[in-house]
């Protein structure tokens, strides 16, 4: 029941997405005083429809996007003569600009608004060296990492009163840029004292304390002793794989993860090209490629399955990542994408600009018609890939271990 409930609640955050996508090219087109004659969405048969104004609003059958009718939207198009001025080609281009990447650009607002919420609230991860917990003790530990008997009675980070959300910022001096950074810095100081630096409740402090001798699995550069390990520094804290942000400070935390994970995308998106053979090996009976690429159906199901094990935090990020998909996707400067129309309309002026430079008479606009080839053959490659996707997440679908 939790899985369905997960299942449902992940489409429906991307159905609303998309509808969101179609009321920005809606609202700026409405604001600019263009004529919007519909706003649908879906495609196919129509389920129902109510008219608001000079515009009807609807649902359709088919819950695979949506799309807002714009007066003139293709210049050669028939229109009632009072409409002309109103036509969306009669506006300036960056009007027009602005309404053709206005789709895109809620995604992101809805990607930075989800991370936004978590940042404040759950958390968003951090490469910085947060404290996630501290041990009373700094205990020693076996050539697997199994816990052994404790160095001492406590720890100096429990003597020093550090606690979970504390972030250090050096070591004697020296700035600490992660959680690696520490333990490397620590591990090099067993029995000598040290200034550990660190941030508690918004004020810095800086501690004096002595690191205990203790053991653990030696790295490449460290001495070993007669049982394989090496004698190392640690002060007994372990790390926050989140950091939580307030109010104000979530805003550049959330811009700085959300930029981080738009460069994934792009590098995903990069990389997709080699993932699509291993889709076909997929459908024969292989094993799933777990970073391949998935579609609404798959990602729904591991959307369920992150609501299922309780973690709401993934079931986020996930609808955050695929928002941002769908946004830097959908700018592709290709037809039928909004990107397509924008790389016509800079086409367009363009060429007029050069027109102008030469003094000869402007081009005028380009015959959307005389690209209808293309944008099928557009249509039919991401189509089939889309078609290949949804097979494999339902014949051999990835699944996600939340332990």
């Amino acid at each position: 029941m939790t899985f369905t409930l997960g299942v449902i609640l992940f489409a429906l955050g991307l159905g609303l997405s998309v509808a969101i996508h179609e009321f920005g090219h809606l609202l700026t087109a409405k604001g600019f005083g263009m004529k919007a004659r519909r706003y649908f969405i879906g495609f196919g048969p129509k389920l129902f429809s109510f008219r608001l104004g000079e515009t009807e609003y609807g649902l359709k059958a088919l819950p695979a996007g949506g799309f807002v009718d714009i007066e003139g939207f293709a210049h050669l198009e028939e229109m009632a003569p009072e409409d002309g001025p109103r036509a969306f080609w009669r506006f300036p281009a960056w009007k027009r600009f602005i309404v053709l990447v206005s789709g895109s650009f809620t995604h992101f607002v809805i990607a930075f608004v989800i991370l936004y919420c978590c940042a404040t609230t759950l958390g968003l991860p951090t490469s910085k060296a947060i404290v996630g917990s501290v041990t009373k003790c700094v205990p020693n530990e076996d050539k697997n990492g199994n816990v052994q008997a404790c160095t001492g009675d406590s720890g100096p980070a429990y003597q020093a009163h550090l606690s979970k959300g504390d972030e250090i910022l050096a070591v004697n001096g020296k700035k600490v840029k992660n959680y690696d950074a520490l333990v490397t810095t620590l591990r090099d100081k067993p029995g000598k004292t040290i200034a550990l630096t660190y941030k508690h409740d918004g004020q810095t402090r800086t501690v004096s304390m002595t690191l205990p001798a203790v053991t653990r699995a030696p790295l490449p550069n460290e001495k070993k002793d007669k049982n394989g390990l090496a004698t190392v520094g640690a002060i007994g804290v372990s790390a926050a794989s989140l950091e939580k942000y307030g109010a104000l400070a979530a805003f550049s935390g959330t811009t700085r993860f959300t930029g981080n994970v738009i460069d994934a995308t792009f590098g995903a998106i990069g990389r997709f090209p080699s993932k699509v053979p291993k889709l076909i090996s997929a459908l024969e009976g292989h094993k799933r490629d777990p970073n391949g690429p998935i579609s609404v159906v798959g990602a729904s199901r591991i959307g369920g399955q992150a609501v299922e094990s309780g973690s709401w935090l993934f079931f986020l990020f996930l609808l955050a990542s695929f928002n941002i998909f769908i946004g830097i996707f959908n700018l592709f400067p290709l037809l039928p994408m909004d990107g397509g129309h924008v790389a016509v309309l800079v086409f367009e002026n363009v060429r007029s600009w050069f027109a102008r430079l030469r003094n000869r008479a402007d081009p005028g606009h380009v015959d959307l018609a005389k690209l209808m080839p293309l944008t099928f053959v557009v249509i039919l490659i991401f189509g089939g890939i889309s078609v290949l996707t949804i097979l494999a997440d339902v014949v051999n679908p990835i699944s996600v271990s939340f332990q």
